[in-house]
């Protein structure tokens, strides 16, 4: 089915991505998953070819453009060319992070940080989940107690994504541990600050050249300049934001399962058995036919929130909607894709299994699938 969200710009930068991903990434993939993460170079070549912060206003040192279907493309690329683990620090720093800097940002930290976030010199993360507590954030217990013109944050985070590169980390922290929602605000952590500590990076299923640490908080002096917003009001921000960065979980769900199909169906032209290739065989065309039909109407859906998502109109509803029902029918494809492929699907050597791997965690970061039907069945009014 052909895609009507797209213009010629956002065909020309899709060039620009493949090009980049096909130049920077692909060529040490294999190095970087072994080696648990990408260099920080990485962002820099980025930021020079304009895929960082795009929508950060030219005073800054951005583009002003903003618009999340260039965001898209470069999800969407990734996903195609089966690096989703080292492209996803960059899909973070632009789609999830870069949101609380410019809405929350006042100007003199503007100033401090945006040029950085754009030219890829300063590397960003959200740190929200603590051990034990899943999706509760209210539960946290991570604290930021004032103390004159500094809070002193004492506390840990953990399966941060982009922990060990990270310059700047937006925490959620409790700044009135006796309240849940309401005592809870945001505040950046810096590298380099006194008592700010990176645990292992940790050893996960997939997405290996993606870094994702502990973060350690031993009674941290933040200054108060670096508190984002309003204190107390750091749950309504996360709120906020959460549908977009659900967008952006779909928005790849939806390309891997399309790159599961694109490469299921040149496998199975192929691969021969008793004299014919597989891919004729009546059950395989019915599980292609049926994973194309999924990814279609996933794919019109998902353009759907994005044009939502531009014109301010997405609600939290609908991208948990997204992101639920996307990274199931995921799911689903590559599985029936790695199973049309017989043991070589099994075989890393095939990008097949490593999106097997990779995928697997959508349905649990960014909010559990449970948890977004709770969301969606909520505002059903049952």
């Amino acid at each position: 089915m052909e895609r009507e969200i797209f213009a010629p710009e956002h065909d020309d930068f899709r060039d620009s991505v493949r090009r980049f991903i096909a130049e920077e990434i692909s060529p040490n993939f294999e190095r970087w998953e072994e080696e648990g993460s990408v260099p920080r170079e990485l962002f820099a070549r980025a930021g020079e070819k304009n895929m960082l912060a795009m929508s950060v206003e030219e005073q800054y040192g951005g583009l002003g453009i903003d618009d999340y279907r260039f965001n898209q493309v470069i999800v969407e690329e990734g996903s195609y060319a089966g690096v989703t683990g080292s492209i996803l620090g960059i899909t973070l720093h632009n789609d999830i992070c870069l949101p609380y800097f410019e809405e929350y940002c006042n100007e003199e930290q503007r100033e401090r940080w945006l040029p950085g976030i754009v030219d890829g010199s300063l590397i960003t993360a959200v740190a929200m989940t603590e051990p034990g507590i899943g999706s509760d954030l209210a539960s946290m217990s991570t604290k930021a107690i004032r103390d004159g013109d500094h809070y002193v944050v004492d506390g840990s985070k953990t399966f941060i994504t982009n922990g060990i590169n990270a310059d700047l980390i937006i925490a959620a922290v409790k700044t009135d541990p006796k309240e849940k929602h309401r005592g809870m605000s945001l505040m950046i952590i810096e590298r380099g600050m006194e008592g700010f500590e990176r645990g292992r990076n940790l050893d996960k299923v997939g997405m290996h050249s993606q870094d994702t640490a502990e973060l350690f908080f031993n009674e941290v002096p933040v200054p108060t300049a670096n508190l984002l917003g309003n204190e107390g009001e750091g749950f309504k921000y996360l709120v906020f934001n959460l549908a977009q960065e659900r967008l952006g979980i779909a928005v790849a769900a939806v390309a891997a399962a399309q790159a599961a199909l694109d490469w299921t169906l040149e496998y199975v032209k192929e691969r021969t058995a008793f004299g014919k290739p597989i891919g004729s065989f009546q059950n395989s065309r019915f599980k292609l036919a049926e994973i194309k039909t999924e990814v279609d109407i996933g794919t019109v859906y998902i353009d759907r929130c994005v044009s939502a998502l531009n014109a301010g109109t997405l609600s939290v509803e609908d991208a948990a909607a997204a992101k639920w029902w996307t990274t199931e029918m995921a799911g689903r494809a590559i599985d029936q894709c790695v199973q049309l492929h017989g043991g070589y699907g099994y075989m890393l050597e095939y990008p097949i299994a490593r999106a097997w791997a990779d995928n697997r965690v959508t349905r649990i970061y960014g909010g559990t699938t449970e948890i977004m039907k709770e969301i969606v069945g909520r505002s059903l009014g049952v």
